[in-house]
């Protein structure tokens, strides 16, 4: 099998030839070893951070140790009053989200490409070769289950039933007691699609996923029976490589509606029960999108961090002063929106009008993982395997 890719982040991100199988591949791994500015000119140089008089008062609260991500991506996962974190090398960890107390750290046994999925009763990460692994809240396992290729989006967990979807979009639904298939369904991917982990998120009884050529697909948990498919971005260009458009990140839902954004594509807010389209707009983005009740959050692939109207898509504002960044997908918290970087800087900015309000180091590494809000902290995982949790006073 031949793969075409490109540095994109840490090389987490690499354009890839679609295939049925595929495990984790030598070219991808050397890329993230690369500068990943050696090839950018001069005017895609990352943007120098000014001095900053903070208006907002930032702290970190606690830190922890779990491991590097390596070629993978990997984000922290609430569980009630807790955290799930996992690494590549095979390090679980649950610890309080308030304190950072360590609850328990286990070895799943197995390298690891994927994680954390949990409903607050199971814990369920991806394995070396396309195994998926369960454990219970304790940290004890439960049962491995055996898939078709390499998983790279975190697993989701909901109504009885873990859905995984492995790198051929082959996507398959188990028992979560046993670990059981109950059903498949194979979808088709492009020529070409980004070395990515597009998101799953449990909407009632559904489950939206995040699908090649940027469409966005809801299936029943119980029966894998579809119930709506939308296209959030559309390919354009005269070649494969200009009309690759798939969805970056989670598809996040809030209050009725699924809301994500597409490489080369658009960024957009659907009705989350049929899959209607209320707006869609322009846009090009690697991760994913932050929603709360007045606004929709997503950097472009420049660097430049967005606002939208939730309700209309019209456009709120533009802070273009952290270009080629790299940044991560963002956090919408109290009167601030955060967004990390690839130096594992973590910005936060005012999330009605985006002027800077302060800043927060984690441990100089990318952040590429998706930050989670728990209780009044924001908990963002670096590549380098720090777990920050920065409380917001």
């Amino acid at each position: 099998m031949r793969i075409s890719s490109k540095l994109v982040g840490v090389g987490v991100l690499a354009l890839m030839t679609g295939c049925s199988s595929l495990s984790p591949s030598s070219a991808i791994n050397k890329l993230s070893g690369l500068n990943p500015f050696s090839s950018k000119s001069k005017a895609e140089q990352p943007a120098a951070l000014v001095e900053l008089q903070a208006t907002m008062a930032v702290r970190t609260a606690w830190k922890l140790d779990i491991g590097k991500a390596g070629a993978y991506q990997f984000s922290p996962a609430l569980a009630g009053n807790t955290v799930v974190v996992a690494s590549a090398g095979g390090d679980i960890a649950r610890v309080e989200a308030t304190t950072g107390r360590l609850l328990w750290r286990t070895k799943a046994g197995s390298e690891l490409t994927s994680g954390v999925g949990t409903d607050g009763n199971l814990i369920v990460v991806g394995g070396a070769k396309g195994s998926l692994i369960a454990f219970d809240m304790d940290g004890n396992k439960l049962w491995t289950s055996q898939l078709s290729s390499e998983l790279l989006s975190a697993p989701a967990v909901g109504q009885g039933i873990v859905v995984a979807r492995s790198l051929d979009n082959r996507i398959v639904g188990l028992d979560a007691r046993t670990g059981d298939k109950k059903w498949t369904v194979q979808r088709t991917s492009p020529a070409l699609t980004l070395r990515t982990a597009p998101g799953m998120v449990v909407n009632g009884s559904d489950v939206v996923i995040a699908q090649p050529a940027g469409r966005l697909s809801s299936f029943l948990l119980a029966t894998g029976a579809p119930r709506w498919d939308v296209e959030v971005g559309v390919g354009r260009g005269a070649t494969e490589l200009e009309r690759v458009t798939d969805i970056g990140g989670y598809p996040v839902l809030f209050e009725g509606d699924v809301c994500a954004v597409t490489y080369q594509g658009r960024i957009g807010c659907f009705d989350a029960a049929a899959g209607s389209t209320k707006w869609t707009r322009d846009m090009s983005s690697e991760v994913g999108v932050a929603v709360d009740q007045r606004f929709v959050f997503a950097p472009d692939d420049k660097g430049a961090l967005y606002a939208y109207n939730r309700d209309t898509g019209a456009s709120a504002w533009k802070n273009d002063k952290l270009a080629f960044r790299r940044l991560s997908t963002p956090v919408s918290y109290g009167r601030a929106v955060a967004v990390g970087d690839y130096q594992g800087i973590v910005h936060f900015l005012s999330r009605e009008d985006g002027a800077f309000l302060a800043r927060a180091a984690t441990d100089g590494s990318p952040i590429v993982g998706t930050p989670l809000v728990a209780g009044s902290h924001l908990i963002f995982q670096t590549q380098n395997g720090t777990v920050a949790a920065i409380a917001v006073e």
